[in-house]
């Protein structure tokens, strides 16, 4: 029986430094198609070394979208990333190609795959009256009156949550649906068919090849590369990216290099456990377990032969 879908979209995902980008070549190569970035950094220009991109060969063997978009004084969100990825999802399926979505930035991809929840815009002066109420009668004095409200949504959040609950109210307060209604009704996934493979490695072993990155990056000039980037006055986002929130540190002398260097590998082994921590929670992902395999030819034949879909899809 075959397991080819109606319009299908590869998601190849997994934490940072795991081998996605090797993998996802080869693999756009096979299907002759193109790839949409799902990396909230890599659609800024002037950020190569620090996120990793692809190299300049890579992006000229494959298409890719999403990549080196916008200037690093722009700003971007899980909302356009899911406007401008379907646009090029559409457009590939027009071709007849297979779009493969590769990154680790989860909320860009749950806003694909599951859609985004888009409440009212915020109230401050709802939110100031809500805070002035928590100062006076207590935290557990608004979580009863969420539950009073839309105990739906009380259930989800924890009582301690001050943003989470008076977030929820405030939503309650100005419109006519409460918020839990709202998730149902706003949160709507694409209509395409997600083939969504993760890779997964090691704990050590990540955590060892995310430091020799960091330590090629250091090589290849990640702090001439800060040092450039700080001089397009960067917009906060691009700023808090990791490599140059570090680099920048020791540019303005709160730290030394080997410091900077140091929290780097932390910062990045702990956006990684993150990126881990999520993607266990979203359904429906087969988990290639890539350790000891450190060749992206060989990390691509495991893939074929665990995903087995994917070689219906390259050979049919």
């Amino acid at each position: 029986m075959s397991l080819i879908q109606n319009k299908p979209v590869i998601i190849l995902l997994g934490p940072t430094a795991v081998g996605k980008t090797g993998v996802s070549i080869l693999l756009a190569k096979a299907l002759k198609t193109e790839i949409i970035s799902a990396d909230s950094m890599q659609i800024y220009r002037h950020m190569d070394i620090g996120t990793a991109k692809p190299s300049p060969v890579e992006l000229k063997e494959v298409p890719h979208h999403l990549i080196n978009i916008l200037s690093p004084d722009q700003t971007f969100s899980a909302g356009m990333f899911k406007e401008e990825s379907t646009k090029i999802v559409n457009g590939l399926h027009v071709r007849n190609k297979i779009p493969i979505i590769v990154g680790g930035t989860g909320l860009y991809i749950r806003s694909l795959t599951q859609g985004l929840f888009e409440g009212p815009s915020a109230d401050w002066s709802i939110r100031e009256k809500l805070k002035e109420e928590e100062q006076i009668y207590g935290k557990e004095y608004l979580y009863k009156h969420l539950q009073g409200i839309d105990a739906e949504a009380a259930v989800k959040i924890n009582p301690n949550d001050s943003r989470r609950i008076i977030r929820a109210i405030e939503v309650a307060v100005q419109g006519n649906k409460i918020i839990s209604e709202l998730h149902i009704t706003s949160t709507i996934p694409g209509p395409y068919d997600f083939i969504k493979i993760g890779l997964s490695r090691d704990r050590k072993e990540l955590y060892t090849l995310i430091e020799d990155r960091v330590d090629k990056m250091i090589e290849a000039g990640l702090l001439h590369e800060t040092k450039n980037l700080l001089e397009l006055n960067p917009d906060r986002t691009a700023l808090q990216a990791l490599g140059y929130k570090e680099m920048s540190l020791y540019i303005k002398g709160q730290i030394g290099l080997e410091e900077a260097v140091r929290l780097l590998k932390k910062h990045t082994r702990m956006y990684a456990k993150r990126q881990i921590t999520w993607f266990k929670k979203e359904p429906d992902i087969k988990w290639v377990d890539v350790t000891g395999i450190m060749d992206s030819a060989f990390i691509y034949e495991k893939v074929l032969n665990e995903v087995e879909i994917l070689n219906e899809l390259i050979y049919s």
